[in-house]
């Protein structure tokens, strides 16, 4: 088993385990290695924000909280090589950019037997060409959203006009290839779709946003005419 692999079979040990600690003599047992191994692994998980924590003392060892973590998927070929192919062409200008691609390499190391291969096989004839996106404006944008944050952008519309204003982030629409800021605008008391790249600053006010929603939002903004109201969808699953 490679480092990658036992990496994510430890992550897995210890969510069966949980709330119970398991010793690191126990696990070094499990994966047949040695106590030193199993230390620097777990030190790696912690320093990768892994919610594993030391439990000292008479029956301690090392747990995991199962309540921060996703339990095992079991994807099909077909869905394993879709999520590898979208995952893996996130480029610069797209939001969580970043995240995809770690994403798609623990999807890849931590599957098993066809899908695992059907997926390899995918990622390796994927190439793509680096890009020229604004990787701070990118941060901001995702930081916000992530914690309800306002932001104060300075922008420039299709028209060439720049202007600046605080909006309060209510999410993001792809349309077309491209992304849309989707917030309430201070300034126009209304709300605005701001294409990412076209933003030229982000930066935040540290003042909390006001909850807005998405779907309203959308139908009053310029940024609905990039698609029919009927066809605001969510990667929400329904019930």
């Amino acid at each position: 088993m490679n480092r990658t692999a036992r990496l994510y079979a430890l992550v897995e040990e210890l969510r069966a385990a949980a709330p119970r600690p398991l010793t690191v003599a126990a696990l070094a047992k499990r994966f047949e290695v040695s106590t030193r191994t199993v230390q620097r692994d777990l030190q790696t998980l912690m320093e990768t924000g892994v919610p594993v924590r030391s439990v000292p003392g008479r029956g301690g060892g090392w747990s995991i909280d199962p309540e921060m973590t996703l339990p095992p998927i079991h994807l099909t070929a077909a869905e394993a090589s879709a999520l590898t192919a979208a995952l893996a062409t996130a480029d610069a200008s797209t939001p969580y950019a970043n995240a995809a691609r770690t994403a798609a390499q623990k999807i890849v190391a931590s599957m098993t037997g066809p899908a695992s291969e059907a997926a390899k096989e995918l990622a390796a004839r994927i190439v793509t060409l680096p890009t020229h996106g604004d990787s701070e404006v990118r941060t901001a944008v995702e930081h916000a959203l992530a914690n309800n944050m306002a932001l104060r952008l300075s922008y420039t519309d299709a028209a060439g006009h720049e202007s600046n204003r605080i909006v309060e982030p209510a999410g993001l629409l792809t349309a077309d290839g491209r992304w849309y800021l989707i917030a309430w605008c201070r300034t126009r008391q209304a709300g605005r779709g701001f294409r990412l790249d076209r933003i030229a600053a982000a930066a935040p006010t540290g003042e909390r946003a006001q909850p807005h929603d998405l779907t309203e939002l959308l139908l009053g903004s310029a940024a609905a005419s990039a698609i029919r109201p009927t066809a605001l969808t969510s990667l929400t699953p329904r019930p």
